[in-house]
């Protein structure tokens, strides 16, 4: 019933309860077991006295003139019923069944073969509304002449069961007794075993209680029980994805305050200059201005970084579905072509049609977008165009169903990356020097995070090699499944 039932188990005692119970199941069976045995016992010997009696009489039966005799002296038949515990019967009949000596009312065996001459069998039977041992055998006399029949006489000892139950019951009591007693010290043994079994989880429980609240080292699993090993393994798996998570807070809110404080001191000090004594309109104006465009930059620079954040935090509960790579970078060019109009590029797709075979992935579509958007945006912002030479960005996705693979292409016609700060591109804050370009160094470290998350590998090279500018080429390649 679940009003018994304790709200939370415990492993001592349903560990104590799996093993105490077969014991104190088994104990009964191990009695029964012993009385079945101790019966066995008792009977051996009484039994070997019943064949050596049974025998004895059957040495006494004669035949004479074709008449079976039974000549049993007085003080044989006084020393077969002298038992101060049990009382004996004997019984001795001819060919045809007729009683020739001893107590009529023992029964008779019942038996489809008769056994061979002086071999004696045993079985338990009722005289007189008493439980007795019979013990019988058949003599047989070769006859006096050929053609006359074969004398055949049944010899039976029987006794009553007084002694055998004594004698079982004092090999019950000498074996049951001591078990009494071994009982109790077995289940205390297996208590205090099954304590110091456990104790070393209660040893790493005060370890780890033990810790201050920043410790998020791993725990040695050396000196726990091999049972305990992989539990302890999982928790420094823990750990180590918690200490990743602080540490990405922690960078997180480091690089966000570093981030801010430009732009931030910046709308301090237009605001201070506009609030001087005498600023004219123009000044005031201008002051306005440059607090429009720091407060754009901030407002860019918190968007990048809680982008990183989420990306960064996505991990194990990062829930994934089947997105169209191509529906998601058309969406994006769409939405950038506005700003780059204003610079007076050629914004473009060319690639794979939405809809079309392999173009699909597992993931996160927002996740996915925003890292396209970081693309196209870094590539409008670091690509120079003008009306005698327009810049031009092309996207594309390109799907190669045999190779089970899918490319995503951003390309622009800018000065390029030099390939010795190709792996620098991608660290948080980094930014090329001489570009001239204000940002804030967090679109490509968004795009390899996002990517990573979804199992794809990101590459840059030139756009046209050989060529000036050889502008930029950044490649997404994803894998896709065998089953796709």
């Amino acid at each position: 019933m679940k009003l018994f039932r304790r709200q939370q188990r415990s492993l001592f005692g349903e560990i104590l309860d799996w093993m105490l119970t077969p014991l104190l199941l088994l104990w009964p069976i191990s009695l029964a077991l012993t009385w079945l045995v101790a019966q066995g016992l008792a009977n051996k010997p009484f039994d070997r006295a019943l064949e050596y009696n049974v025998q004895a009489l059957a040495q006494l039966v004669s035949v004479q003139q074709g008449r079976v005799q039974f000549n049993l002296p007085q003080p044989a038949s006084e020393l077969l019923r002298a038992d101060d515990a049990d009382t004996v019967f004997y019984q001795v009949r001819g060919t045809g069944g007729e009683f020739i000596a001893g107590d009529r009312d023992l029964p008779v065996p019942v038996e489809e073969t008769r056994p061979a001459t002086g071999e004696v069998r045993l079985r338990d039977d009722e005289l007189r509304g008493l439980d007795v041992r019979v013990a019988s055998t058949w003599v047989r006399f070769t006859p006096p002449a050929p053609g006359l029949p074969q004398a055949q006489v049944l010899v039976q000892v029987a006794e009553t069961r007084e002694k055998r139950s004594v004698l079982a019951a004092e090999i019950i009591k000498g074996v049951m007794l001591p078990q009494f007693a071994i009982l109790p010290l077995a289940v205390l043994l297996v208590w205090l075993a099954l304590a110091r079994g456990i104790k070393p989880l209660s040893q790493l429980e005060a370890r780890i209680r033990a810790r201050s609240p920043d410790d998020l080292s791993p725990l040695d699993d050396k000196t726990v029980p091999m049972e305990v090993a992989p539990l302890v393994s999982s928790v420094n798996g823990l750990l180590a994805r918690l200490q990743d998570s602080v540490a990405t807070q922690k960078r997180f809110l480091a690089d966000a305050a570093h981030q801010l404080k430009t732009p931030l001191a910046g709308l301090r000090m237009q605001a201070d200059l506009a609030q001087r004594e005498g600023t004219s309109t123009e000044e005031l104006k201008q002051s306005l201005q440059q607090i429009g465009l720091a407060s754009v930059r901030a407002t860019h620079t918190v968007n990048q970084l809680l982008a990183l954040a989420r990306a960064e935090g996505s991990g194990a509960a990062f829930a994934t579905q089947s997105c169209d790579l191509a529906e998601l970078t058309i969406a994006v060019v769409r939405d950038s072509v506005p700003r780059a109009l204003e610079k007076r590029i050629d914004l473009g797709y060319d690639g794979a049609a939405p809809g079309t075979p392999g173009v699909r992935v597992e993931g996160h579509p927002t996740l996915l977008q925003e890292m396209v958007r970081n693309l196209v945006d870094n590539a409008i912002a670091y690509t120079p165009s003008s009306d005698d030479r327009p810049g031009i960005i092309t996207a594309r996705v390109l799907p190669d169903p045999f190779g089970r693979v899918i490319l995503l292409q951003v390309e622009d016609s800018g000065p390029g990356i030099p390939e010795s700060e190709r792996a620098l591109v991608f660290e948080p804050f980094y930014r090329v020097l001489g570009t001239g370009v204000d940002g804030s160094g967090l679109g490509l470290p968004i795009v390899r995070e996002i990517a990573r998350l979804h199992g794809a590998a990101v590459a840059l090279d030139d756009a046209h090699p050989g060529q000036t500018p050889a502008g930029t080429r950044c490649t997404i390649r994803f894998t896709l499944p065998a089953a796709a």
